[in-house]
Order: structure tokens, then sequence, then C-alpha cells
């Protein structure tokens, strides 16, 4: 299968390096001093003390890549906008896109199964509504990944979570289909765990029910997951962030289940605090507004959630990393 990883940073390198070794024509679309190790020597895979390397046709112009049967987008959402301006090369008439990134995405109303509530608007994860002009529902796939990466050195990328790397992934309409089947099967077969879904937005809820939370107190503490996780200050303020979290996911798909306290969380900071150490653009519209939007909608009190919102999107202006 010819499948294009659009935007392969940590995340989407790891996910090419697996693909590749099981056999597939593998494409990337990469940049800086990371597209051009790719280059020289291939992508570089750390799982434990072991290394792998697989080539890949890494490119920073999708035009050099030509058409694909799937293209995986591991952009941050706060990037998304230059896959609408450059993706057209990649397409052939049947070519899926996975939008494989954190938090609500840009098409959550795109295909919503009538019994689920009416979202808000949502309208400001795409700005221009431009990647609803671009991208129809036919092509649009939903992903959900479980899997922490880092890029230790240019074509070199260390996987933290040897024992749980997963791409779950469905129709955002939720219906069974063979596409959906065939791709499950392909990312099983590289070791990329991906179970049946029945319904993609209760996994979208449910990797954000900690995102949202645990992810956000990072950023405000500069702590680790495990960190924020263990720490007494916060051991009454995590279950109460937690029981408003599960209140909003639960009005909109009934099928999340509750999360009642923080399991293992790993000793690594999450992406969002990563971003904001680098002086990325951060996350913030995806993981926390529009939730907060989820919320005021459902005429559900979350104080908890709205103060670390809050918070969290000072630290972020202050910064210069959020404007609006």
């Amino acid at each position: 299968m010819r499948i294009c990883i659009f935007g392969a940073g940590a995340v989407g390198s790891h996910i090419a390096v697996r693909l590749a070794r099981a056999g597939h024509e593998v494409s990337c679309v990469m940049r800086g001093a990371h597209l051009e190790a790719a280059r020289a020597g291939g992508l570089k895979l750390r799982v434990g003390d072991s290394e792998v390397t697989a080539k890949v046709n890494a490119s920073g112009d999708p035009a050099q890549l030509g058409p694909q049967d799937v293209v995986i987008s591991t952009l941050k959402a706060t990037a998304l906008t230059g896959l609408v301006s450059s993706i057209k090369p990649l397409l052939q008439d049947d070519t899926a896109i996975v939008f494989a990134q954190n938090g609500i995405p840009w098409w959550y109303g795109i295909g919503l199964p009538p019994r689920h509530p009416t979202p808000p608007d949502i309208s400001f994860l795409d700005p221009g509504g431009r990647l609803r002009a671009c991208i129809p529902k036919e092509r649009i796939i939903g992903g959900v990944i479980f899997s922490s990466n880092e890029v230790v050195s240019p074509g070199v990328v260390q996987n933290l979570t040897p024992d749980r790397n997963r791409l779950l992934i469905g129709e955002c309409d939720d219906r069974n289909c063979e596409r959906i089947t065939k791709l499950r099967g392909v990312l099983n077969d590289a070791r990329l765990e991906s179970p049946p879904v029945a319904e993609i937005r209760e996994a979208i809820w449910s990797k954000l029910l900690t995102n949202m939370s645990l992810s956000v107190l990072c950023l405000l503490t500069g702590q680790t997951a495990r960190g924020v996780r263990d720490d007494p200050a916060f051991a009454e303020v995590i279950p109460r962030m937690l029981n408003e979290a599960n209140d909003i996911a639960q009005h909109f798909i009934p099928e999340v289940k509750r999360v009642t306290r923080s399991g293992p969380a790993p000793n690594h900071k999450p992406s969002l605090l990563q971003d904001y150490e680098i002086g990325r653009a951060m996350e913030i519209d995806v993981l926390v507004k529009a939730p907060a939007a989820f919320a005021r909608t459902s005429g559900l009190p979350t104080p908890t959630l709205d103060l670390i919102a809050a918070l969290a999107i000072q630290k972020a202006r202050d910064k210069g990393l959020y404007s609006a």
C-alpha cells in the first residue's frame, strides 16, 4: 500500500518506520534537519535498547511524492492549514485522509450520527472553512493516537511507550466499511494496535478526558504526567476535573466510560508542555477552548476546568504562543 505520513515529526516518524518495515511504500512530508537526515540515512526508531532503520521517500514538497492510497496526517492542529495548500498532489479519486491528532478535531460535526446532540460552533478550529472546503466527507477518517515519542536527533525517534502504541481509526459517520477494515489490518501488521472502534468520537473523548486535565496541569506546573498525578497538592483537584470532563463527554457521547481517577501516567512531559518549552504554536484550541465550548453548550457547570483553561490560555498568550 502507498502511504504518506504528512507532517512526520516524532509520532509520524514512528508510524512511518513501522509501516515501512511491514513492507509498505511509505513517503513522508517533512522539513528541516529531520528531513535531510531521513534522506541521507533513513529514519531510525529506538524502542528500549533496540534500534531499527527504515528507508522512506522523504520530501518537503508533496508534489514530489505522487498519488497515495492513504494519507495519514500527524500534523499538529495548529498546522493543518498547511495541508490544505499542498495535499492535492497526493490525492487520487479514492485516497483517504486519516486525521490523527489530539483533542476535538475540526471535522467533529461532519457525519455526526443524528442520535447525538448537536455540537457547539467550533468553526474556529477551521478558520475560513478552508479544511471543510478542501476535504470532502468521503475522504475523512478519524484517528486517535496513543503513543509517546521524541525526536532525539535529526532522523532518530525514541519511542517512550514501548508497550502502548495505538492508532484507533473510524469513519466520521461511524459506518463499517472495507477501507477501515483493511487499514486496521495494515496498522496491526505493523505493530500499531488498531482494534475495532464502534464510535470514533467515543475514542476522541476518552483520550481527551486525560488531555484536558492532566496535560493542562503539566503545562501549568512544568511537571511530567506522573509528577502531576502523584503530587499530593492535586489529590482532590484531579478527581474534580475528571468529574467535570466526564459530564461533558457523556452529555455528547453517552457511551464514553467515566474515568474516576487518573491511571498509570508516563514519566514524561506531554506535547502541550513540550510545545510551550520549545516555543512552538500550542494546541490550546483543540485541548482547551473547544472542550469549553462543549461545556457551555451542554449547560453543565465546569468551574475547575474553566479556571485551568483560563490559566493555560494566559500562560500561552504571555509567551506569544496564542493570540485568539
